[in-house]
């Protein structure tokens, strides 16, 4: 396990804003940019700051479709978040 990677997305989910939005990614399994700034109540572009933190650091993947950017949770970086700290319990 890379420490640099585990740093980086321990980061991004350190934001109560940013951990908000991977819980509700999470929960409902998809969702575009739209429906955060719905939930979140935070303007656009700084839904679009959050959400390029959460895809850079490999929390998030983000697909393009057409103009509305679809979210949803990388697992497998969830997975080694979890054995990461799993290691230190």
């Amino acid at each position: 396990m890379d420490a640099a990677v585990i740093e980086k997305a321990a980061n991004a989910i350190a934001d109560k804003h940013r951990l908000n939005i991977i819980m509700e990614v999470a929960k409902k399994g998809k969702l575009v940019c739209g429906d955060v700034c719905d939930f979140t109540c935070l303007s656009q572009p700084t839904v679009s700051h959050h959400v390029k933190i959460l895809v850079d650091s490999g929390v998030l993947n983000s697909a393009k479709n057409g103009r509305i950017v679809e979210l949803t949770l990388n697992r497998e970086m969830m997975k080694q978040l979890s054995m990461f700290f799993l290691q230190l319990s």
